[in-house]
């Protein structure tokens, strides 16, 4: 067999879809995986037959292919990245590639990118989205790194990138660490998302006693309009699926704790490093960490109560219609958000992002994959530097339209005590944003009370900080 083009170490669920994704569109492999009977059981079942290499070692891996080398890791984020590299490194010369394929934290990927530099080996983060499936058929990729570097992958990238009407789902993000921190902001919207269909189905099954068959039906209708997306299809697949022991609908069976791996917090972390707003994910996170509270929440359960009367006593449809616009109002909230801290990050490193092809790359083979993505593509079309998607005019046209079926569903849920942290979030992000005037005026006051910390006044502009002694008589404790 001639030399492969490209090497793969990992063999994973990722990193055994995403082989067999670039052998079949002709690029020959060769695999590596620190346990070498997972190499010799792929060799011989999902890969046999196949132009895919197995490699002992990771000398013999490099030494199969063709210069200068392109090597993917598909490994754990952290520690196991770094000792890959190292595994590699002796044998690579300078010219040679390697590209993080995993969910690494992007200043690890500034720094492997900058220590890498120094030997002359190009390094890539490149955030691969759409699970096991994506990586099979066709996912989203967002490489950064050396735009070099990219060019020599790029045939490769966007042969087995995901493909929508206006092209195959990558694009070169920018330098360094740009193209882990867009794939982390992806799985925060991401989050954001989950959480809000998950609220908007409490509501829904909850005030309305909506059984599954009822919601299954329903879900497919609002994939037909503008909630099309993955998440609301597979949504309504769940719905459909019946437990085998039981003939009940799975979803009722499930244990109600949601597990995250840390994409989510990062997300969080990052925006407050920042100084992004971010309550919608933050909302989906905070979520999360109390649905592990559940020997709490069953204590609190009896212990705590609620409204006396839980079930919606108006007109189904409007609550449902409410239900329906309020999730799309609070996704463009969620969207607008992780947008704005993407235009953030990349002002702050220096990143050239264009927000319009990063929307248009997740329409197809992400987790997040949606119709409403390409009015987004549209909004930076029309004017790149817009700082928040609310203020472009198609969406606040839909959302102020929308406003009060969105209040009156998150209303709906809090009178009958029917948590719905992100929903609600989104709303209020909605409010803060478009008011001019907020409270923090008194939070100013406050603050030069107690620690002197000074204020401007809106009288005087330019001619401050100001500091008032505000009660000659206080104790300073």
């Amino acid at each position: 067999m001639s030399p492969a083009k490209i090497g793969m170490i990992g063999l994973a669920v990722m990193g055994r879809s995403l082989a067999l994704n670039i052998e079949s569109h002709g690029f020959p492999v060769a695999v590596w995986d620190r346990d070498p009977p997972i190499v010799g059981d792929f060799i011989n079942h999902a890969a046999k037959g196949r132009q895919v290499i197995g490699a002992g070692s990771p000398k013999e891996l490099v030494e199969s292919l063709e210069s200068p080398r392109k090597i993917v890791m598909m490994v754990k984020a952290g520690d196991p990245v770094d000792w890959t590299i190292e595994q590699i490194k002796p044998y690579l010369k300078a010219g040679d590639i390697i590209v993080d394929g995993g969910n690494s934290h992007f200043l690890d990927t500034r720094r492997r990118y900058e220590a890498l530099k120094t030997a002359g080996i190009h390094f890539i983060g490149s955030g691969v989205s759409g699970g096991e499936e994506g990586a099979l058929r066709g996912p989203s990729l967002m490489p950064g790194g050396d735009r070099e570097a990219y060019e020599q992958i790029r045939p490769l990238w966007e042969a087995i990138a995901a493909k929508v009407d206006d092209g195959p789902c990558v694009t070169y993000v920018g330098a360094d660490g740009a193209g882990h921190f867009v794939k982390m902001v992806h799985n925060g919207i991401e989050y954001g998302d989950l959480q809000l269909i998950a609220e908007a189905y409490d509501i829904l099954h909850t005030a309305l006693d909506l059984k599954a068959d009822e919601l299954a039906s329903l879900f497919d209708r609002w994939n037909q309009g503008v909630l099309n997306s993955y998440l609301i299809e597979i949504t309504a697949q769940v719905f459909k699926v019946q437990d085998p022991e039981t003939g009940q609908p799975l979803v009722d069976r499930i244990l109600d704790v949601a597990g995250q791996k840390g994409t989510g917090i990062w997300t969080s972390h990052l925006s407050l490093d920042l100084g992004v707003a971010v309550p919608t994910i933050n909302a989906a996170i905070e979520a999360r960490v109390l649905s592990g509270l559940k020997s709490e929440r069953a204590i609190a359960s009896r212990r705590l109560s609620g409204p006396a009367h839980v079930r919606y006593d108006g007109p189904a449809e409007s609550l449902i219609v409410a239900v329906h616009d309020a999730l799309y109002a609070s996704k463009i909230c969620s969207y607008a958000q992780g947008m704005a801290l993407i235009r953030k990050a990349a002002q702050a490193y220096r990143w050239d992002i264009n927000l319009g092809e990063i929307s248009r790359i997740w329409k197809g083979g992400c987790i997040i994959r949606a119709q409403f993505l390409d009015k987004i593509k549209q909004a930076y079309q029309r004017r790149a530097d817009l700082p928040n998607l609310l203020l472009d005019p198609e969406f606040k046209t839909w959302v102020i339209e929308a406003q009060p079926r969105w209040r009156q569903a998150v209303t709906t849920a809090q009178s009958l005590g029917i948590p719905c942290l992100a929903l609600s979030a989104s709303l209020s992000y909605f409010d803060s944003y478009r008011r001019e005037r907020l409270p923090q005026n008194l939070t100013q006051a406050q603050r030069d009370f107690f620690g002197a910390h000074m204020y401007e006044r809106i009288d005087k502009p330019g001619q401050g900080p100001f500091h008032t002694n505000w009660s000659p008589a206080r104790i300073d404790r």
